[in-house]
């Protein structure tokens, strides 16, 4: 685990990103106080995805089409209520 001051972090954040890429965990401190990590958020797949595998267990309704209400598309509008 490596540990940086804000400022180094802000100056070479890219080479940070970089190490994390590769696994490493990047603590950033405070006056030495730890107050976050840059971590790896890389999730494995479960498996390969097969485009099409819901085909017919899916039905929408055709009224989703149609046009909204004009005090429904207010509200998405942030003009109503």
């Amino acid at each position: 685990m490596l540990r940086i001051n804000i400022h180094d972090a802000k100056t070479h954040l890219s080479r940070y990103l970089e190490q994390v890429e590769q696994g490493e965990v990047v603590t950033i401190c405070r006056n030495n106080v730890p107050i976050a990590e840059l971590r790896s958020l890389v999730v494995p797949l479960k498996g390969r995805r097969r485009p099409g595998s819901f085909k017919g267990q899916v039905t929408i309704n055709p009224s989703f089409f149609e046009p909204l209400p004009d005090d429904e598309l207010d509200l998405w509008e942030g003009k109503g209520a």
